[in-house]
């Protein structure tokens, strides 16, 4: 994955790495380093990109739990399957906390059970 140069000198990394392995959330290390907050945030997003390119994808197994929810939009107008302006997201939760989340066209089963079956072993009991 490629990473453009970053701005920030290199104390200042450093010492946004140290915040963001220690959980501080990025308002807070922006405060203590020195930086505006979106900037942090911004760096910190980079971060987790980093993380996600170099963890192995694995498929889930065990017991699982299923359910779509329609995130995002303004409250206002249809509710449930199809909400207007709302995006509809897969989330799998394996019991220990790992999770996979997927954007998905729409709620319907056909959409559904491929993406489940390609992400949850043979095996594994699912509930939603």
């Amino acid at each position: 994955m490629y990473e453009r140069r970053s701005r920030l000198n290199n104390r200042q990394q450093t010492e946004l790495i140290k915040f963001f392995v220690a959980g501080a959330t990025a308002r807070a290390a922006g405060e203590m380093v020195g930086v505006n907050r979106n900037t942090a945030a911004s760096y910190f997003m980079r971060l987790r990109r980093l993380i996600a390119s170099h963890l192995p994808s694995y498929r889930l197994s065990g017991e699982r739990a299923a359910g779509e929810r329609y995130v995002l939009g303004v409250r206002k107008g249809k509710r449930g399957r199809g909400a207007a302006g709302k995006i509809a997201v897969l989330g799998l939760l394996k019991r220990n906390g790992r999770v996979y989340t997927a954007i998905i066209p729409d709620a319907r089963t056909e959409t559904l059970l491929p993406i489940i079956r390609e992400q949850v072993e043979p095996d594994s009991i699912v509930y939603t």
